[in-house]
């Protein structure tokens, strides 16, 4: 009896020290231990256990709050306030964050310091047992500022290490660029790229082993940063999630600005804010499936052929139908910015089945946090002034200053070479059509040769917002999704999707490889994913 009871309180310790995390053997140092580990241009600040149900979410400075709405432009009709971005248990969001289920962990923190100007802020979390052999790093949203802890958790529960950074800075805006390069450079791709080598120099030193493979998965900003961390660094991960990504930046931003420029430099020609709710029911009507105009969202707005001059008013203006001027503006606001020296498209406009967002506030003023890009990287002037945008001078100075630091190219044969598999996935319920994203999709399978092939896939989702939302299927296991690919080495040709609402599932639904598209059967629930096949166009 005493020697089972010296046992389990060996045991016991030995969790309680964070020494139980390999399954083949104790690690090269406890969690408490990893305070004192020499890394370079690194200072460890915190290694600590954290037992199961312990952890409490950080109240961050940069994370905040959906972006206020923008003051509409002279003439415009005032703009009304935007929705929340999606998260906790709101509509269309992800379910609540159960933080009780998280096992115990060691969690390290850590400051990284490349430049005197530097500070990059890190956490790398160690399951303590139970470890899968594989690290997953968790790419940012808007303009970081913040470790993005949900991702972490989510990971961490699936018995990954898991990694995220602040990106070198602690604000929800562009405000600590000018003045600082080295702060710029670190947020464009430094950090993440020093925050992944620090995690597995952490690995090593703990569990005395590399991971046997490595993931990224980002959406939005991280989507941008995983497509960098593939062109700049393809030696970091084994496989990539690039979630609607927003690159190049520049010209991405650029269009955010678009519509809202539209309204200030043509006041004649605004489309008030319930003459969008008249386009998209024209929309849907045209374009969408009955199944589509049931819940909600247009299947395959790339194929959508509608013309908003179908809407010209015949007998002058009124509520149902577009004025001349309406119609020109509609058709902009589709094709999106143009160089209007050059003639040279900038970056594709809003899709097609996108209007009743726009039924909501109109085409609105300015939006910040797009024209934030050009106020604080691209001209370095906090008092630059949006209404003076030019779309030839300005996208020349943005792509002078803000390219060379965040956008990626579209030749990753480098990380293809090696092995390595991503998968780019955007909705097409959000400003970011997902057009372009087929063009940058085709552009890499170009560079990189049909033997390639299997390596690319691309998930074009009806009806989901940006990073999820939307009244179509917003949400998929991104970790099991990329996990299955890897160790199975089939690429996935299509994904069983669900509708969230209120942190419950409405309905299923596959999402099929571009350029397939998920058609009805003609039989079964119109709500389960068995009742669909993909059918390419």
């Amino acid at each position: 009896m005493k020697i089972r009871i010296a046992f389990l309180l060996t045991v016991t310790a030995l969790i309680c020290s964070g020494s139980a995390f390999s399954q083949s053997g104790p690690p090269a140092a406890t969690c408490d231990n990893l305070a004192k580990l020499a890394l370079p241009n690194t200072t460890i600040t915190m290694a600590q256990v954290v037992q199961p149900g312990e952890f409490k979410m950080p109240a961050q400075q940069g994370m905040g709050g959906p972006p206020p709405a923008p003051p509409a432009a002279p003439g415009a009709p005032a703009a009304q306030p935007r929705p929340a971005a999606p998260q906790g248990a709101g509509p269309g969001g992800p379910p609540p964050l159960d933080t009780s289920k998280m096992p115990a962990f060691c969690r390290v923190a850590a400051t990284i310091k490349p430049s005197s100007d530097s500070n990059i802020k890190i956490e790398v979390w160690l399951p303590l047992t139970g470890w899968n052999g594989k690290f997953y790093a968790v790419g940012n949203s808007g303009w970081a500022g913040s470790i993005p802890f949900r991702g972490m958790v989510e990971g961490i529960q699936a018995n990954y290490v898991v990694a995220g950074t602040d990106t070198g800075h602690d604000v929800g805006n562009g405000t600590f660029i000018p003045g600082h390069p080295e702060k710029f450079i670190d947020y464009g791709y430094r950090a993440d790229h020093e925050m992944t080598l620090r995690a597995k120099e952490i690995i090593k030193a703990y569990a005395k082993t590399d991971p046997k493979y490595s993931y990224w998965i980002g959406c939005s900003l991280g989507g941008m940063e995983a497509l960098v961390e593939a062109d700049r660094y393809p030696n970091d991960y084994d496989a990539i999630i690039a979630g609607a990504p927003m690159n190049p930046m520049s010209m991405f931003n650029a269009e955010q600005i678009w519509n809202g420029w539209l309204a200030l430099k043509f006041p004649d020609a605004i489309i008030p804010a319930a003459k969008f709710g008249v386009m998209h029911e024209a929309v849907m009507k045209a374009c969408a499936t009955p199944i589509g105009q049931k819940q909600g969202f247009v299947e395959d707005p790339g194929s959508c052929k509608w013309d908003p001059a179908s809407l010209l008013c015949k007998n002058g203006d009124a509520p149902d139908c577009l004025t001349a001027a309406q119609v020109d503006t509609a058709h902009k606001i589709y094709e999106g910015p143009v160089n209007p020296r050059t003639g040279e498209h900038i970056f594709i406009g809003m899709p097609k089945g996108l209007e009743g967002e726009l039924s909501q506030r109109g085409m609105g003023g300015e939006s910040k946090i797009a024209t934030d890009l050009y106020r604080y990287a691209a001209y370095q002037n906090p008092n630059w002034d949006w209404t003076t945008m030019d779309y030839d001078t300005s996208i020349t100075k943005a792509r002078e200053v803000v390219d060379p630091v965040m956008r990626a190219g579209s030749n990753l044969n480098a990380f293809l070479n090696r092995g390595g598999k991503l998968l780019l996935h955007g909705g097409w319920a959000e400003m970011r059509n997902g057009t372009e994203l087929a063009e940058y999709y085709q552009n890499v399978l170009k560079n990189a040769g049909q033997a390639k092939a299997d390596q690319v896939r691309l998930f074009l989702i009806p009806g989901m917002g940006h990073c999820g939302g939307g009244n179509g299927p917003n949400t998929f296991d991104k970790l099991a999704t990329l996990d299955t690919w890897v160790q199975t080495n089939k690429a996935p040709n299509e994904i069983v999707m669900s509708k969230m609402a209120n942190g419950q599932v409405v309905r299923t639904r596959p999402t099929c490889a571009y350029p397939a598209v998920a058609t009805y059967k003609g039989s079964g629930s119109e709500d389960e994913a068995s009742s669909y096949v993909c059918k390419k166009p």
